[in-house]
């Protein structure tokens, strides 16, 4: 099994072809080479994991500095994503800024959270926060007119790959990006139950879960103790915060992301699960146009030989 970034991005892969290959830069044969790939083999993620199990999540973090090129903060301003951010703009680096963030808008986000985001900006100045919005729309009025309403409803798969995958692959692509640092915990608990702390997705980009092993709690004490801002959604009841149309206050004693999603059989927005789920996805939705298309057509020419 091989993964590969293509393009002129950091590639990375996971070979399993009986290869022996070493985690690391390849040797090149000439110091005017091209910068080479950077393997991971299965046992080297193994590896790593059961390493990153005894380390605290700034350890994790300063490894993921030093080792991997390409690196951004995915976050949609969480408890866990700003606990990442506090800690990297505290960390001794040679670069003038902390990591860089990626926040996919889905035009639907709730207002507490972008008055969020400008509370950042002003105590974090030299945080760069890449904006990605869906293709062709910058509001949610906008998003609806081209859409339909209430797609989340009507067909989710469909809003999913339009308001966060499509948004998510297309960053990706323009910011040459080959890791992120998510703030997935297991303690969220759905598929997040059992994540690793370092992953390889299937098109080769290697997404890190430095807070995996931490709690709603440790993540909650260390935002008061360092004065971190966060979403007043988190005062009132709130535990995850998404979209609007699909987060909830949880009840005490429930599960820390029963607030999304209530009533659905899901407990991710689309951007963590497997890339081939949602090429399935368009490739259903193209046949489905088709043959609409091809319907209409025939219809067309049966009304035509009957008026003839």
């Amino acid at each position: 099994m091989e993964f590969r970034k293509m393009g002129s991005s950091p590639v990375y892969k996971l070979e399993e072809d009986g290869h022996d290959y070493e985690s690391g830069y390849a040797s090149g044969s000439s110091s005017n080479a091209e910068l080479p790939e950077i393997y991971f083999t299965k046992p080297h993620l193994a590896f790593l994991n059961r390493q990153f199990q005894n380390l605290e999540p700034q350890e994790i973090l300063q490894w993921c500095l030093t080792s991997l090129p390409g690196l951004y903060q995915e976050t949609a301003f969480g408890f866990t994503g700003l606990t990442s951010l506090d800690m990297l703009s505290k960390m001794k680096t040679p670069r003038p800024q902390t990591v860089d963030l990626l926040f996919f808008d889905t035009l639907h986000h709730f207002p507490e959270t972008h008055d969020l985001i400008n509370r950042i900006r002003d105590r974090y100045p030299l945080v760069n926060i890449h904006i990605y919005k869906p293709a062709g729309a910058d509001s949610e009025e906008e998003f609806a007119r081209q859409h339909g309403e209430r797609l989340w409803e009507t067909n989710d798969e469909l809003y999913d790959w339009l308001a966060k995958v499509e948004p998510a692959q297309r960053a990706y692509k323009e910011l040459k990006v080959g890791a992120v640092l998510t703030g997935r915990r297991r303690s969220q608990g759905g598929q997040r139950g059992d994540i690793p702390v370092i992953e390889i997705d299937e098109a080769g980009l290697v997404k890190v879960n430095p807070f995996a092993n931490w709690s709603f709690k440790q993540v909650n004490e260390y935002i008061k103790a360092n004065d971190v801002p966060y979403n007043e959604l988190l005062d009132r009841g709130y535990k995850s915060v998404g979209d609007w149309h699909s987060t909830k206050p949880v009840e005490e004693g429930e599960d820390e992301r029963a607030g999304r999603w209530q009533g659905q059989q899901k407990t991710e927005c689309g951007i963590h699960n497997p890339r081939s789920k949602f090429a399935q996805f368009l490739k259903e939705q193209e046949m489905k146009k088709q043959s609409a298309a091809l319907h209409q057509a025939l219809e067309s020419e049966e009304e035509a030989k009957i008026t003839s």
